[in-house]
C-alpha cells in the first residue's frame, strides 16, 4: 500500500513515520510512504505558496495551483485514469475511526493533503479531494499530525504489518468494545492482583471474562460506543419482551435481513434489508421520534408498531396513507400433518398473468414476478388446474391468500396456509402474517389454524 503526504514539511512526516513497526514495514516493502512538498511545484520566484484571501480575513490560504500540480505529481506517476482518493484533513471533516481505517486500508494508495495556515483555496479541494476527515473536534497547526495519526491507524490494516495478524483487529475498538484490562509480571504488586481467573489455564473462562470486562469498561467509558455494541442481540433483547407485537421485527434479525439502525433502552428502528422497509417501535412519541432521526429519508414503506409512530411517519417524511393491521403468529413448533386432497407446489414465472388478474389490487407486477422468481408463491392444483395460491412476501410475512370463486368454500385456504407454516417451520422460522383489521374472515380463519393474534395493532405507512 502506498502513502503518499502533500506538505510543506515532509521531514516531519517522514521523521515521524518511519520509525518502529512502520518503519519495518516500508523496509519489507509492505507500505511505502512519500511525503510530496508543494512547494517544490509553486511558479512563484520565492517559492511562496500562499497569499491573501479574497474578501479579507485574518491569515494566508495555501494556493490552489501548487497543490494541484503536487496532486498531478502523484497521478502521473501511477497512470492514473480514476482519480486517486485524496483525503484533505480537517476539522470541518467526518471524524476517523476503526471502520474508516478499515475501509482506506483497502485502497492501493492514498493520498493526504496537509493544510496550513488558514486553509487551502476551495477551487483546488472541489477538484482533487475525495475525503474530508478530522482526529477531532480541536484545530491544530497543520495537517501533518493528523495524517500521521491515519496512517498509523491504516497500516495496522495491511496484512503483514503486524506480526500478530489478529491484534489489527481484536484490540481497542473490535466491534465497538474498548479493550479489556490487561496484567503482565509481578502476579502481585503494591498489593493488587492478577484476577485469579487469568491464572486459572482455562482458556474459555479467560474469553469470557475478557468480554465481559469488555462490554463493561465500555459501557462505563464510552457509552458512546456501548450503543454501537452487539445492535443486533440488543435489540432482540427488547423486541422479545413482546413477542406477538414485534414477531416482523423479531423475524427480520433472525433470517439476516435486518439491519439495525438504532436500539435505545426504549426502542429499536431497523431496515429489512431485502424489502427495504423501515420496521420501528417505541414506548413513547420523543423515544420514536429520535429513533427515526436514523432512518433513510428516501425510504418508502414503515411498518410502524405504534399509531403515534405512523403519524410521526407521515409528518417527518411526508407519507399519505397508512393501513392498520393484527399481527398474527403461529407460536407453534410442530407441523400440520399432511392430508389434504389438492397438490401443492411452487409456483413459476409462466403464471405471472393469473396472479397478478387476482391480486394486482395488494401488488405490483413486478412485486409478484420477483416472487414467482424466488419461489415465495405456492399454488393448490386440483386436477392441474390452479385453485388458489399464498406466498411469502418479501420481508417474510405469510400472505397473498387468494382462492379462485369455483374452488371456495373447500378448505383451500386452511390447506395453503398449513402447507406454507411446514415450509416456513422447516427452514426454522416463526410464521406471522399482517391482517387487515377489518379481515374478519381471515382473522377468524387465523384463529381456526392455532395463531395468536397481538392485541396491539401496527400500521403500515406509505
Amino acid at each position: 500500500m502506498h502513502f503518499h503526504v502533500l506538505t510543506l514539511f515532509p521531514e516531519m512526516v517522514l521523521g515521524g513515520l518511519k520509525t518502529s513497526i512502520l518503519g519495518r514495514a516500508c523496509d519489507k516493502g509492505l507500505i511505502s510512504i512519500d511525503a510530496v512538498n508543494i512547494r517544490d511545484y509553486t511558479t512563484e520566484k520565492h517559492n511562496k505558496v500562499d497569499d491573501y484571501p479574497y474578501g479579507g480575513g485574518a491569515g494566508m490560504l495555501m494556493q490552489a495551483q501548487p497543490v494541484f500540480d503536487a496532486y498531478k505529481s502523484i497521478a502521473e506517476k501511477y497512470h492514473r485514469k480514476k482519480p486517486l482518493r485524496v483525503i484533505y484533513v480537517t476539522p470541518q471533516g467526518s471524524v476517523f475511526n476503526q471502520d474508516m481505517a478499515r475501509a482506506f486500508a483497502q485502497e492501493e494508495n492514498l493520498v493526504f493533503l496537509c493544510g496550513h495556515y488558514e486553509g487551502i483555496d476551495e477551487r483546488v479541494l472541489e477538484e482533487i479531494v475525495t475525503d474530508y476527515v478530522s482526529i477531532g473536534d480541536y484545530v491544530l497547526t497543520g495537517g501533518e499530525l493528523p495524517a500521521m495519526v491515519m496512517i498509523d491507524a491504516i497500516s495496522r490494516m495491511v496484512p503483514g504489518v503486524l506480526k500478530n495478524e489478529d491484534s489489527g483487529e481484536f484490540e481497542s475498538f473490535h466491534e465497538n468494545l474498548l479493550e479489556y484490562p490487561q496484567y503482565t509480571r509481578p502476579e502481585v504488586w503494591h498489593e493488587k492482583s492478577v484476577p485469579t481467573v487469568l491464572l486459572s489455564g482455562d482458556h474459555a473462562k479467560v474469553d469470557k471474562w475478557r468480554i465481559l470486562q469488555s462490554i463493561e469498561r465500555t459501557k462505563m467509558r464510552r457509552p458512546d460506543l456501548y450503543e454501537k455494541y452487539n445492535l443486533p442481540g440488543r435489540a432482540l433483547e427488547y423486541l422479545k419482551q413482546d413477542k406477538l407485537l414485534h414477531m416482523d421485527m423479531i423475524e427480520s434479525i433472525k433470517r439476516g435481513n435486518g439491519e439495525v439502525l438504532a436500539v435505545r433502552a426504549d426502542g429499536v428502528l431497523l431496515r429489512d434489508k431485502k424489502s427495504n422497509i423501515h420496521m420501528v417501535t417505541a414506548e413513547n412519541k420523543d423515544a420514536g421520534e429520535r429513533l427515526l432521526s436514523f432512518a433513510d429519508t428516501e425510504a418508502e414503506l414503515f411498518v410502524c408498531h405504534q399509531h403515534f409512530l405512523a403519524d410521526s411517519v407521515k409528518a417527518r417524511f411526508g407519507k399519505k396513507s397508512s393501513a392498520a393491521c393484527c399481527q398474527a403468529v403461529y407460536t407453534k413448533k410442530i407441523p400440520f400433518s399432511v392430508d389434504w386432497p389438492w397438490e401443492i407446489r411452487t409456483l413459476d414465472e409462466s403464471q405471472i398473468d393469473v396472479v397478478y388478474e387476482n391480486y394486482h389490487e395488494l401488488a405490483d407486477r413486478d412485486e409478484l414476478l420477483l416472487a414467482l422468481k424466488e419461489g415465495r408463491i405456492y399454488g393448490a392444483f386440483s386436477d392441474e388446474e390452479l385453485a388458489g395460491f399464498i406466498g411469502l412476501h418479501e420481508e417474510g410475512s405469510m400472505g397473498m391468500l387468494t382462492v379462485f370463486d369455483t374452488y371456495r368454500k373447500q378448505g383451500i385456504g386452511l390447506t395453503l396456509e398449513k402447507y406454507l407454516i411446514n415450509c416456513m417451520l422447516e427452514q426454522g422460522h416463526t410464521p406471522y402474517g399482517h391482517i387487515f383489521i377489518d379481515n374478519q374472515i381471515s382473522l377468524l380463519m387465523q384463529r381456526k389454524l392455532g395463531l395468536k393474534i397481538c392485541p396491539k395493532n401496527i400500521f403500515w405507512v406509505y
